[in-house]
């Protein structure tokens, strides 16, 4: 068989990167909590668990190569995540710690390795060792490997087909697959599963227009993958300023970047007052209302600025 090309692997991730995140390159600081899931907590570019114990074993790689880097709170945290503790679940501060973490690229690569690793590699050797050829086939397995219960799923193909992939076809292999998985995913007992169609739906779409090799341009979800977005820097992350680089002050345009997020996961910090924020980077009113809460607990000037004196307050100097 030819071998996928990287823009074809590149292509497959993306997909797969938009049903978990939205966006082209996945979303690395993304923190996701869906009700009725029994994952728990999502984090990064493909969007692992807590609960499967892979979120313990990519923040161990992550502190691991971050060295003097690595925040201090995060690694305080592992034995608790290790040990899968729901209650991390609902705790801002550590939402907003995996959220700041992903501005360091040390953890967007770990992320990257660990994706690899833990999906894509057994995905790929997988759809290799059941004869696939196709790239869409390919994208199949992989986003099943990532979803979970592609073991089942397979089996119930070939019952339904009477024969494997290797003996009844990839193209038509893949087609049954997806249906039969996209009724699974409908009727599962899990409801928190049954919204996750559109997966399936999206791939119906891309077996429709017969681009069993993942041509691009294509759309998935809204979303257009092409050479430029595959080389597009990803989204949700910064790269600075540095904290103490300036004074935040919340006004039009919003600052954005590494300082203030610093700042929003200081601030949820419950030593801190555990401010109910988000950290996303983005110093607004909310924000704001969040210092002046602080300043005037820390006996500061209750402006709703961030300067020298209140970045030390936060630790962050």
């Amino acid at each position: 068989m030819t071998p996928l090309t990287p823009l074809q692997v590149q292509t497959i991730h993306s997909i797969v990167n938009i049903y978990e995140t939205g966006a082209v390159l996945g979303v690395y600081s993304q923190v996701t909590l869906i009700k009725g899931d029994t994952g728990g907590l999502t984090y990064g570019r493909s969007q692992t668990t807590l609960m499967s114990g892979n979120l313990a074993k990519l923040i161990e790689a992550y502190l691991e190569n971050a060295g003097s880097e690595a925040s201090f709170d995060l690694k305080a945290y592992l034995p608790r995540i290790r040990a899968k503790d729901e209650t991390l679940n609902t705790d801002p501060f550590f939402a907003n710690l995996l959220r700041a973490a992903a501005d360091q690229p040390v953890m967007r690569q770990a992320q990257d390795r660990f994706f690899d690793s833990a999906y894509w590699d057994p995905a790929h050797q997988t759809w290799l060792s059941m004869g696939g050829q196709s790239a869409l086939g390919a994208a199949i397995t992989y986003d099943s490997w990532v979803h979970g219960s592609f073991a089942l799923i397979r089996k119930r193909t070939d019952e339904a087909l009477g024969g494997s992939l290797g003996s009844v076809g990839e193209k038509t292999w893949m087609k049954t697959y997806v249906s039969t998985r996209k009724s699974w995913l409908a009727e599962n007992p899990n409801t928190a599963l049954h919204a996750t169609v559109y997966r399936m739906n999206a791939f119906e779409e891309m077996i429709a227009a017969e681009n069993w090799d993942l041509a691009l341009p294509m759309t998935v979800r809204g979303q257009t993958i092409s050479v430029a977005s595959l080389a597009a820097e990803p989204p949700g992350v910064f790269d600075g300023p540095q904290v103490g680089y300036r004074t935040l002050v919340a006004a039009k345009p919003w600052p954005r970047g590494c300082d203030v997020r610093q700042v929003q996961t200081a601030l949820s910090k419950p030593e801190h007052g555990g401010a109910d924020l988000i950290a996303d980077g983005i110093y607004g009113p909310g924000s704001a209302k969040a210092v002046q809460a602080f300043q005037s607990s820390a006996g500061l000037s209750k402006d709703g600025h961030v300067g020298e004196k209140t970045y030390k307050a936060l630790g962050l100097l």
